[in-house]
């Protein structure tokens, strides 16, 4: 009876795949943040740099670098496995100031803004960051060519 049900639990249609769950993981997470995001800043950049919110008192234009650095760049970078944890490394510390120091850690708000999904990204990006990219990764391709 406990065969069964542990049978049904755990069924062996879908094998456990740590590579190609973190492949998963990285596509679905930075590829809407590239492109909501990292468009948006590749696209706007030059009006975005008028008025782009400066938490940390950097300026606007290197607060508007910093992020364009993080969501136009290094997303892609995760995507595809390019230095990932750097990447995921410089994509955490962007969301948490952007999350801790301009939204003060807010979640919900009555504003059309979704804390959430910041959440999300930073979830993800740890994940990334603690986990690597896998072996579906050019730094998988990298490490195992000088690995000889």
């Amino acid at each position: 009876m406990i065969e069964k049900i542990v049978k049904l639990i755990y069924p062996k249609v879908f094998p456990p795949n740590l590579d190609a769950g973190l492949l998963v993981l990285r596509i679905t997470t930075m590829l809407p943040l590239f492109l909501k995001h990292g468009l948006e800043k590749i696209i706007n950049f030059s009006a975005m740099a008028q008025k782009f919110p400066d938490p940390l008192h950097l300026g606007m234009l290197p607060t508007l670098i910093i992020a364009f650095i993080a969501d136009a760049i290094c997303s892609v970078l995760v995507m595809l496995g390019v230095a990932t944890r750097w990447a995921a490394l410089y994509i955490l510390g962007n969301l948490l100031v952007a999350w801790a120091v301009y939204r003060g850690f807010l979640f919900w708000s009555r504003q059309n803004w979704h804390g959430e999904m910041t959440v999300i990204y930073i979830a993800a990006a740890l994940t990334i960051l603690i986990t690597g990219p896998g072996k579906y990764s050019v730094d998988w391709l990298i490490q195992k060519r000088f690995a000889r």
